[in-house]
């Protein structure tokens, strides 16, 4: 299961990665959302499946589940949901003042 879950994490990389080096705003962002879900699977899959006892010690139960894999991606979504946001809007924002979305039209004439 394991082998397949890397395979599925390289996947969504390498679609976020030839989204993020495309010319418009909204692909980019696709992209880096993507890249962040793949990073979130990773983290799962690394936490690997542990079977046992509630995430709480107690004198009960010898084997507990641990919480930080779960804890570390609930952070990241609502993080991730932030950022994406912020790019959307920020992207909404350059399209209505250029009338563009494509990055080398924003990228402008005096730099070159």
């Amino acid at each position: 299961m394991e082998t397949i879950m890397a395979i599925v994490i390289g996947i969504l990389f390498s679609i976020g990665t030839y989204l993020i080096l495309s010319n418009q705003m909204l692909r980019i962002i696709l992209g880096l959302s993507l890249i962040s879900h793949a990073i979130n699977l990773m983290i799962m899959v690394m936490g690997g499946l542990k079977t046992g006892g509630p995430p709480l010690l107690s004198e009960s139960f010898q084997s507990f589940t641990d919480a930080i894999p779960q804890a570390l991606i609930l952070t990241a979504i609502v993080i991730n949901f932030a950022v994406t946001a912020f790019l959307l809007v920020l992207s909404y924002r350059t399209y209505k003042k250029h009338g563009t979305d494509d990055m080398n039209q924003l990228r402008g004439n005096e730099h070159e």
